[in-house]
């Protein structure tokens, strides 16, 4: 009699679907492992999600906006003017905030009504605004200021209502997480609300 007319006990028939089921089992495993390490190793040194929970950077941002950061982008290149940026202040390591950098080390920061001067130099501002007080200490004219050399100089876009450098001082380079790069959802908060027209935006 050849082999292949020999058949396989139901005893050994069971052992080879409890063995297939075993592998197929850890394959799963495998596969949930390796992706949640993928998932944790981007999290951790490409992108991470934030939600903006105040309206410091209307209109810029709205609360209810999630933004993706890009943490790599600052290993390559230095900090700019006009970027945002999610980081820990000084004042409160354990938040995350988010704000633009205004001035960069060794320029000289005054705000007079209503405009930023850089080193004496009006600066444009197409996405600031400057509407009712909030409360905040500095919200009016302020400076001028020198920004240390490893520091920065952030504000909010809403500048009556922002709690920034004005208030708390420079910026510690080392305290950024990295530069927001794109609304990937918007929620109002309330019902379906939506935000279509902002999924999606550059920033």
């Amino acid at each position: 009699m050849s082999n292949a007319d020999v058949k396989a006990s139901p005893k050994e028939a069971a052992m080879e679907e409890d063995a297939h089921e075993t592998s197929g089992v850890l394959e799963f495993l495998k596969a949930v492992a390796i992706a949640l390490a993928l998932a944790l190793f981007i999290r951790t040194f490409m992108f991470q999600p934030f939600k903006i929970p105040s309206e410091s950077m209307v209109p810029t941002l709205l609360v209810g906006d999630h933004l993706l950061v890009n943490k790599m982008v600052y290993l390559l290149n230095d900090p700019e003017r006009g970027d945002i940026v999610v980081f820990r202040p000084p004042h409160e390591p354990d938040k995350d905030f988010v704000k633009r950098i205004i001035g960069l080390p060794g320029e000289t920061i005054l705000l007079r009504n209503n405009v930023v001067h850089v080193d004496g130099k009006a600066i444009d501002e197409p996405w600031a605004i400057y509407e009712s007080h909030h409360g905040y200490p500095g919200m009016g004219d302020f400076g001028p200021v020198r920004v240390p050399e490893g520091k920065l100089f952030m504000m909010g876009d809403n500048r009556h209502n922002s709690q920034d450098s004005r208030v708390w001082g420079f910026l510690d380079k080392s305290a950024i997480h990295g530069k927001a790069f794109i609304i990937h959802w918007s929620w109002t908060g309330h019902g379906v609300g939506v935000r279509f027209n902002r999924v999606g935006k550059l920033l």
